[in-house]
């Protein structure tokens, strides 16, 4: 059995975030071994107060199985520089029962080497670094706290917190399916940095939160770099009633999107890879199907649309590349967002892609913000219905970006009111080289405000004035 010291501490700093009850249990690990932190991490889970974990050992540790916490207490887990690592394909941080965690002052390593090639979800799962499971009867808000915490070589999440009954099969947060509890999510970063994460399996994010029931999802993130994953850096999936409530602060979401690597699938999308046809022209078994005998083939999108005879309009392949950070809000609820000196590039879709159906809207602020370099926008943001949106670029670029600099899109019955002030964008190139597009489609007012801006590729409007 491995050697740990428990004692009851009272102050602010032992308790940390765990606000209840007064007196939290201190477990301290003095041995660097699996064990000696599974035995810890099964007495804090059977005390009935949160619980601080103190790693205090020198030397790293390596595990071959789960650090699992299934207790319904709040848990913190605080190391001193040491590193957790796994040589196989397993989730390396997990708090089974919804449980409030704050990680510290660690590295989770994954054996790293993960490709479409060379999955990890063959045998049906990919490993994560931190997991937070919440329960299906779940009220109140499930809290994640990371500081000082570095994950890498994950053949999966990098940091998961799912509040949908489907697990990893949740989906998008507008098309996604999958129940929750009446909880919330909230996921803070401090000082953090994911790389080289979901390499391993389709879909894999740095981080990731599932939101299906009545709560929301709110984050804060500051100081932290996420890079390298291979799908998106940060996506927020909220496919209720909820917001999405974020701030990014003094961040970098850089390379991230790549698993489904273009060079390995270039050959197998069809040619043409798009097509239109006048009704009753072409049936749906006349085009090619879907592709098959890839790598993975869940990399190739195919999209057919069909006139109500169910004669083929239109169809189109391409790769399922991901974003720097993805927000999709399929309820009642908006977006709410604010970028503050941050850097987005060489995301290998969008940079910023935020996405929003339903009554809510989107309110974002990009300031001191850099959107440079990506394949597709720089920052795009898309309102599908009744809701409005709102922009504002203080003092931010877009420039270099494979598709427009800037998108804001309302397509329903709210108003578009966007702002530039002190901003450029340059050296973008959608085919119309567009530096901001801002369109207000139907029954609402649009207009874009431009204050001491270089927007040197130009705008493309559409129901929108420019003042």
């Amino acid at each position: 059995m491995g050697t740990t010291t428990k004692t009851l501490l009272t102050s602010t700093a032992a308790t940390l975030f765990l606000a209840a009850p007064a007196l939290a249990e201190t477990i301290t690990v003095t041995e660097a071994s699996a064990a000696a932190i599974s035995d810890a991490l099964a007495a804090a889970a059977a005390s009935d107060s949160a619980s601080t974990v103190v790693l205090a050992f020198e030397g790293d540790v390596e595990i071959t199985g789960t650090m699992a916490y299934d207790g319904q207490s709040a848990l913190a887990l605080i190391g001193n520089g040491q590193t957790i690592s796994t040589a196989d394909n397993v989730t390396l941080l997990a708090a089974t029962q919804g449980a409030d965690m704050h990680v510290a002052g660690l590295t989770l390593a994954g054996p790293g080497g993960w490709t479409v090639e060379n999955r990890g979800d063959m045998d049906g799962s990919a490993g994560k670094g931190i997991f937070v499971d919440l329960r299906d009867d779940q009220t109140g808000t499930a809290t994640l706290v990371a500081e000082d915490v570095t994950v890498s070589g994950i053949a999966g999440y990098g940091i998961h917190i799912s509040d949908c009954t489907l697990a990893d099969d949740c989906g998008g947060g507008q098309t996604g399916d999958g129940d929750g509890s009446d909880a919330g999510i909230s996921v803070t970063l401090r000082d953090v940095t994911i790389n080289d994460v979901g390499n391993g399996t389709f879909d894999g994010d740095g981080l990731r939160a599932d939101e299906r029931g009545a709560g929301g999802i709110s984050a804060m993130i500051t100081g932290s770099t996420v890079s390298m994953a291979g799908a998106d850096g940060i996506e927020l999936d909220e496919g209720g009633a909820g917001d999405v409530v974020a701030t990014i602060i003094d961040s970098q979401l850089v390379e991230n999107g790549a698993y489904c690597t273009p060079a390995l699938f270039e050959n197998a999308i069809p040619d043409p890879d798009e097509a239109e046809f006048e009704q009753g022209a072409t049936a749906e078994a006349d085009i090619p199907g879907p592709v098959t005998g890839t790598a993975d083939d869940s990399c190739v999108e195919r999209e057919v649309d069909l006139y109500d005879d169910g004669s083929v309009e239109a169809y189109e392949f391409g790769l399922d590349l991901d974003d720097g950070i993805d927000f999709d809000e399929g309820g009642a609820g908006s977006i709410h967002a604010v970028f503050l000196r941050s850097t987005i590039s060489r995301n290998l879709d969008e940079g910023v892609d935020f996405d929003e159906a339903g009554d809510g809207g989107i309110d974002v602020q990009f300031i001191d913000t850099v959107a440079e370099g990506n394949t597709d926008d720089g920052y795009k943001n898309s309102e599908e219905d009744a809701g409005s949106v709102t922009g504002l670029m203080l003092r931010s670029t877009a420039t270099d970006n494979g598709g427009k600099g800037a998108v804001f899109e309302e397509e329903g019955d709210g108003d578009l009111a966007v702002t530039a002030e002190a901003s450029s964008t340059a050296n973008n190139d959608d085919s119309d080289d567009t530096g901001i597009e801002a369109v207000q489609e139907d029954g609402g007012m649009g207009a874009l405000t431009l204050i001491d801006s270089d927007i040197a590729d130009g705008t493309d409007l559409d129901g929108v004035t420019v003042e």
